[in-house]
């Protein structure tokens, strides 16, 4: 069977998966529970210096739901814990001895003043933690105080910061970064030059979740008045991936240790991670919606997963998928797919046939059959292979991508496929072809 157990840093657990810093990991109690279901590890949710800040007495939370009403996203208004500093170490100490095992790893945010770092990172580094998250994201209520998001903004404050950690504490040093940033790169290479020994990735995003027609108040509110939160859960997935893909592939940031974070609530998405470089994953939303137990589908998916394709080891696949993540420019103008309809399979429900011809390329045609039979087909001469019938039909796998063949006509354009390869850099199209042939 396949070994999923991972060794970030050093920092060796069970499995992969870890709970990240919010709300189910601020007590003694539930980081216990997380561990008896199968958690190979914790990010204690985040300390900061007494007093201990004050959360509202209120709704915290708002949810997006699908129409079969599942949580696709989360908003969440809670800040880091209100709990005193000295009460959270003594639960972080008997939780690690009791599960010496498990990763754990301690969030912080202090101010951004090197006295305040120099004075609560020994304390955390004698309860036995096995690490340090630094929270450089939250994008609510800290942020307002000069730390979380408002830190993560600034790469210079990241820089100072993480060396102020790595010069006082001998614990592997991981960065939250901030998603609510015009480009990720530049706080992963802040962190990298400070001597960060990982990032981990994406925090929050700055989020309204809605407003209350009738009363004409934005939710979740405080006696009718409510502040942006953090939005995260299967929803942020895809917005989490793109940064993680642009860190594990920049030259600067290259082999940096990743943590993924944002939407992890199956194996698969923790493989998608796994595959664009991450070494462990962290979860938040789907273990507020369907409990800690949920971690046991996800060993065990994972561990059959890895089985089926002989990965042996997590490192067997991490980062496989990264050399295939490329910037627009670098792709192929000349490879040319074409979508094919599986009749077997084919329902008729006609979805394909009616997003094409209204809001794409007028390339699938309806043709009735014998009787009462409906079929839908391709037109390859108006198809641009644009994979939004893919996209769309209800039946997976019905619908697929076909790549022409070197020697096949394309119907559209009457171009015959020569499997070369050509880029926009190179297009005659751009007019700045010429300055950019060799790029």
């Amino acid at each position: 069977m396949a070994d999923i157990s991972s060794n970030f840093l050093g920092i060796k657990s069970p499995n992969p998966f870890w709970l990240a810093s919010a709300p189910p990991t601020d007590k003694e109690i539930n980081v216990t529970r997380a561990f008896e279901a199968g958690w190979g590890g914790v990010v204690w949710k985040t300390l900061g210096e007494d007093p201990p800040v004050v959360n509202v007495s209120g709704p915290r939370y708002s949810t997006l739901m699908s129409q079969d009403r599942r949580v696709i996203g989360l908003n969440n208004i809670e800040l880091i814990t209100d709990r005193p500093l000295q009460q959270n170490l003594a639960e972080i100490r008997r939780v690690k001895r009791a599960w010496p095992d498990r990763a754990m790893i301690v969030s912080l945010m202090v101010p951004c003043v090197e006295e305040s770092w120099k004075r609560i990172l020994p304390m955390v580094e004698d309860v036995g933690a096995d690490g340090i998250e630094l929270n450089f994201g939250c994008p609510h209520g800290m942020s307002e105080r000069g730390m979380g998001a408002a830190v993560g903004q600034v790469p210079e404050y990241i820089q100072m910061v993480t060396e102020w950690c790595k010069h006082y504490s001998r614990l592997p040093v991981i960065v939250k970064l901030t998603p609510n940033i015009t480009d990720v790169r530049m706080p992963a290479r802040a962190a990298r030059r400070g001597g960060a020994d990982a990032v981990s990735l994406i925090n929050t995003i700055n989020s309204i979740m809605g407003v209350d027609l009738d009363s004409m108040v934005m939710h979740p509110s405080t006696g009718g008045w409510g502040s942006h939160g953090g939005y995260c859960g299967p929803a942020v997935k895809p917005i989490a991936l793109n940064m993680v893909g642009e860190i594990a592939r920049d030259p600067e940031t290259a082999g940096l240790p990743i943590s993924g974070i944002g939407g992890v609530t199956t194996w698969r998405d923790a493989a998608e991670y796994i595959a664009l470089g991450c070494g462990t994953v962290q979860v938040c939303t789907a273990a507020m919606v369907y409990g800690f137990k949920i971690v046991q589908d996800m060993c065990d998916g994972l561990s059959n997963f890895m089985d089926a394709h002989g990965y042996r080891t997590i490192e067997d696949f991490s980062g496989k998928a990264v050399p295939t993540v490329k910037d627009w420019k670098q792709l192929n103008l000349k490879h040319i797919d074409k979508a094919v309809i599986n009749q077997d399979s084919c329902i008729q429900c006609g979805r394909c046939h009616v997003v094409c011809e209204d809001t794409s390329h007028q390339a699938i045609f309806y043709r009735k059959g014998e009787g009462a039979e409906r079929r839908f087909e391709i037109n390859e001469a108006e198809c641009v292979g644009c994979n939004l019938c893919v996209s769309i039909c209800p039946v997976p796998d019905t619908i697929s991508m076909r790549t022409l063949a070197v020697g096949e006509v394309d119907a559209r354009t009457g171009i015959e496929v020569t499997g070369e390869y050509a880029n926009w850099t190179t297009h005659p199209n751009n007019p700045q072809c010429l300055a950019t042939a060799d790029a």
